[in-house]
């Protein structure tokens, strides 16, 4: 299981999308017309080979625009997810009796999307790809839009609870994979190539992502780029699209 998408939810999209780019390195490589089925509008940017998009409601009466009602503004959307075997991932979590509440099978790809209610937190999503090393939702061209000199990979998400010691264990059991127990007290699920991590409620404004982690090559030029564009910034974190972005220096 390798954490390759993260989605957020704004209801500027262009504004969001711009100072991710500007702050993070990176540029837009698609907008998928597809998305307007959800009543939304978006843009894709890809981190190494793994991809942060921004959406946002073209309609009232959508899920993102519930989602930005229930959390007072911006904020972390869906965690996407590639799988090397869709049909046995669906099966387990059918049995589990995680609903599903959208899918597709392409031929280059098939998805499908977990009831939040069932998992907490985040839309989840499992993907599959042939072949592997592509991604279907960033369009045919996204190789050429990538940029590494500033950001370098997408390594992981936060998600925040009231009891993240709780929404731990539902993810892990969809995830089937171990929960571990930090110093700090808060809890990481490893996946392929990153780590989920659950934290308490931090900014008040409930259950959700809260953040992603990613590695870049200096977290201060990182830091001058958010600040100059009245970005708020601390030592190894930015605010950006209503989350918490988390700088982890490149080794």
């Amino acid at each position: 299981m390798q954490l390759r998408q993260i989605a957020l939810v704004a209801r500027d999209l262009q504004g969001v999308v711009d100072d991710l780019c500007a702050v993070l390195g990176i540029e837009v490589c698609f907008r998928d017309p597809g998305v307007e089925e959800f009543g939304l509008h978006n843009a894709l940017m890809p981190i190494g080979t793994s991809f942060l998009e921004v959406v946002s409601p073209l309609r009232e009466g959508t899920t993102a625009g519930r989602l930005l009602e229930r959390r007072r503004g911006d904020g972390g959307y869906m965690v996407i997810v590639q799988v090397d075997d869709l049909a046995a991932e669906r099966k387990r979590i059918e049995e589990l009796g995680v609903r599903i509440v959208w899918q597709v099978a392409l031929s280059d790809a098939a998805t499908i999307h977990l009831h939040p209610r069932d998992v907490g937190a985040a839309i989840v999503s499992f993907d599959e790809m042939r072949p592997p090393e592509s991604w279907r939702w960033a369009g045919p061209e996204w190789r050429a839009h990538v940029h590494t000199d500033v950001t370098r990979r997408l390594v992981g998400a936060e998600l925040q609870s009231p009891d993240p010691r709780a929404l731990a264990e539902r993810w892990s059991r969809v995830f089937a994979r171990p929960v571990r127990e930090l110093a700090d007290g808060s809890h990481s699920l490893s996946l392929d190539g990153g780590a989920l991590r659950f934290v308490g409620d931090l900014d008040g404004r409930g259950e959700g992502l809260s953040g992603i982690d990613v590695e870049v090559a200096d977290p201060l030029e990182v830091v001058h780029r958010a600040r100059a564009r009245g970005v708020s910034a601390g030592v190894d974190v930015v605010e950006l699209g209503g989350v918490r972005v988390r700088l982890v220096r490149a080794e």
